[in-house]
């Protein structure tokens, strides 16, 4: 009779414990697919947002449809080695920073916020680099911050191109923590939007002031006040 009662409770004592390990196991998968947001086999808006960037950047020469497929997988892989991030093919939350690309996991105010920001730091720079220079102009100095971020020897984030390393002159003294006025944020507006009196610079200088030789080398696509914007 013990053993009977014995055997019976180490049946639902095993049953239990087996009960645990597929709700940890669950869990645990669960976990995983919030960290993948978009990977292999995946479809919707987010899927389309990678892919318009990989392409707009040169990494992706598929059709913008929304389903990732085998394209997408590799184009993802070859940005990740590109900016140093495991290279799995999946659109994980880090990936999707590196992008530019808030998940869709994440409410429509955090993207809002995101837009936001972007706005204020790009004014910030322009006001830091052109607030003596015409609307123009300044409009053409956040353009080339966006034409950069569009190509492949730049950073793929705003941010990340305003503070690489020596690349803006308002970085490095400091003005870049300036209040904008009103002109550069509607400037740092319309250059994302869209409108870009650069030409598809992604350098400019002041030829009065410039002493570095190899920036004058540059292929010049239009002088807009004191700046010559080149390619």
């Amino acid at each position: 009779m013990l053993k009977k009662i014995l055997n019976h409770r180490f049946v639902m004592f095993s049953s239990i414990l087996g009960l645990i390990i597929v709700v940890v196991m669950v869990g645990f998968t669960k976990s995983n697919e919030v960290e993948a947001l978009s990977k292999y086999g995946s479809r919707g808006d987010e899927v389309r947002q990678i892919q318009e960037k990989l392409k707009r950047w040169g990494y992706y020469s598929g059709n913008v449809d929304g389903i990732y497929g085998s394209q997408t997988l590799e184009a993802v892989k070859a940005f990740q080695r590109k900016n140093g991030l495991t290279v799995d093919g999946i659109a994980g939350t880090k990936t999707l920073a590196a992008m530019g690309i808030t998940s869709s996991s994440n409410s429509s105010s955090s993207s809002s916020n995101n837009n936001s920001s972007d706005v204020t730091l790009l004014a910030k720079l322009i006001y830091g680099e052109a607030r003596g220079e015409s609307y123009t102009g300044q409009v053409a100095v956040g353009a080339v911050v966006l034409n950069r971020v569009k190509h492949s020897s730049f950073p793929n984030t705003i941010a990340g191109v305003i503070y690489q390393s020596g690349a803006f002159d308002a970085v490095s003294d400091g003005q870049i923590n300036l209040t904008p006025d009103s002109t550069a944020k509607k400037a740092a507006q319309d250059a994302i939007n869209g409108w870009d009196p650069s030409y598809g610079a992604i350098y400019y200088f002041n030829p009065s002031t410039a002493t570095n030789k190899w920036i004058w080398s540059r292929p010049m696509t239009v002088t807009i006040g004191k700046h010559r914007f080149c390619k």
